[in-house]
Formats: C-alpha cells, sequence, structure tokens
C-alpha cells in the first residue's frame, strides 16, 4: 500500500500546475478508496519552498500592483490574486499532511480534503481568467501565506492556530465586499465563483478551529488564552480588520477569540 506522506510529497514537491492537480485528486479518491497507508517511509524533511511554476513572478506584498475593478486588467488582476491564494492553499493543506505525523487518521482526511477543495478553486479560478483573456502566471503575486507557513512547521497546534485561523481567514472577511463589488460592476459570473468559495473556505477555517482545540485539549491549554498568547506573539499590530463575526463564528470562532483580534486590528485607512 502506498503512502499517504509519499503521495503528500510529490504533490509538494511537483512545479508543473496540472501534474500537482491531477496528483492532488489522485490522491484525494486512493484515500477514499482505503488505498493510502498512514505508515511513514522516512521523515519529513526541512521545510522549503513548495514546486511552482516559473510564474508568477513573487514579489513583497506592497509591490503588488494595484489596478482599478472597473478595467478588464483590474478584473482579472483581482482573480488572479484569489487564483494566487487558492494555489498557495494547496501546499498549505498539503504541508500540513505531510510535516505532522502520529495524528489522528481523520486530522489527515480533514486536510487532504482541503487540498481537494482548494484545488477545485484554483481550477475554477483559472478557468475564469481563460475566459478572460489571460492565465494564472501573467500578474505578480506574494509568498505571504507560506511564509507563515515555514514559522510554524515546528508545531501543528501553531500551524492551526494562525495558517487557517488567521491568514486564510482573511478571506471570510474581505469576499463578501469583493463580491459586493464585482455585482455592482456587473460581474456575475465571477460572484458566482466567489460565493461557492466563500462557503467551502469556511468549513476549511473550521477545520483549523477544530484542530486548534484539539492540540490545546491535548496539552491542557485554555484555547482562548493559548490563541490570544500566539496572536500578541506573531501579529501584534499586524492585523487588518474589520472582521466578518458570523462567517468567523460558523467557522468556529469564540467571542473572546474575535475580541483578541479586534484588539490587535488596524483600523482601514
Amino acid at each position: 500500500m502506498n503512502s499517504l506522506f509519499e503521495a503528500a510529497e510529490r504533490c509538494l514537491k511537483s512545479r508543473k500546475i496540472e501534474e500537482k492537480l491531477y496528483l492532488t485528486q489522485e490522491a484525494s479518491q486512493a484515500w477514499q478508496q482505503g488505498l493510502l497507508s498512514l505508515e511513514p517511509t522516512c521523515k519529513p524533511e526541512p521545510i522549503s519552498e513548495p514546486g511552482r511554476p516559473d510564474k508568477p513572478v513573487l514579489v513583497m506584498p506592497g509591490d503588488v500592483p494595484k489596478r482599478r475593478l472597473g478595467t478588464k486588467a483590474g478584473l482579472a488582476a483581482l482573480i488572479h490574486a484569489v487564483t494566487h491564494i487558492e494555489f498557495n492553499a494547496i501546499h498549505l493543506a498539503w504541508d500540513a499532511v505531510y510535516r505532522f505525523r502520529g495524528l489522528p487518521k481523520q486530522f489527515y482526511g480533514d486536510w487532504l480534503h482541503v487540498a481537494h477543495e482548494e484545488a477545485y478553486h484554483f481550477q475554477l479560478l483559472r478557468e475564469r481568467l481563460n475566459e478572460l483573456g489571460h492565465d494564472y502566471g501573467d500578474f505578480p503575486a506574494h509568498n505571504g501565506l507560506w511564509e507563515m507557513t515555514r514559522k510554524t512547521a515546528f508545531d501543528p497546534m501553531v500551524r492551526m492556530a494562525l495558517v487557517p485561523r488567521v491568514l486564510e481567514a482573511r478571506g471570510l472577511d474581505v469576499t463578501p465586499g469583493i463580491i459586493k463589488r464585482l455585482r455592482n460592476a456587473g460581474e456575475d459570473k465571477t460572484v458566482a465563483l466567489l460565493e461557492i468559495i466563500m462557503q467551502d473556505e469556511i468549513g476549511h477555517v473550521k477545520i483549523g478551529s477544530h484542530w486548534f482545540k484539539y492540540f490545546c485539549n491535548q496539552r491542557g491549554l485554555n484555547s482562548e488564552q493559548t490563541f490570544r498568547s500566539l496572536l500578541n506573539q506573531y501579529f501584534t499590530g499586524k492585523i487588518s480588520g474589520p472582521f466578518h463575526f458570523e462567517a468567523r463564528q460558523k467557522a468556529g470562532f469564540t467571542n473572546n477569540e474575535l475580541k483578541a483580534l479586534e484588539d490587535l486590528e488596524i483600523p482601514e485607512a
């Protein structure tokens, strides 16, 4: 029987988009059929950059060009930015599977499910880009999500707290506003895609919440206090608001956790 960890490594290292998507689909089907074991053949390698195509060019977040939504190029750039987030999210899910060993079977099933859905989201958005005369890689992008993935590679509890529940959860906050702007612009086709993605992402963040609280319980830690402590350690003065309370509550946030986020909020300019 093949190892799930080997499958995760192949997906992470693949530099070809189509191959990465195919391997993710193949692994998802094999897992559902009980064809992948949780027996590791070797220890995980130290975290490095995942396999990527040559484009997009990666720049600092502040160096990503701003474009007006009212233009075709601006619409394509916005969709490209979300497409890049979904591509990175495939890596985030697969690294959780690959890196953290000896955990309950459900942990691996949950994050494999996330990887599969992120690949689906990427394909939806890439097809929309193609319809607009563009492709993934046509615009610069930044690597902020993966940087935090690197910083949290030492501990699954910290990873669950800070990647799904802080960085990825930003999508729950900003997507409704993007949907509103697109709907006002008559961009109903893209709106339909983002509504699918928004609902799925609530589930992904909820998975992060579940496993964060699982690890806290295993270690005898108060999850609310631990979340606040990790926010203060890693994000002091660096969390953008406002926050979509309803979506975050559906994704497993408590009122005290939302208050902790608000305490570190940078007001919108």
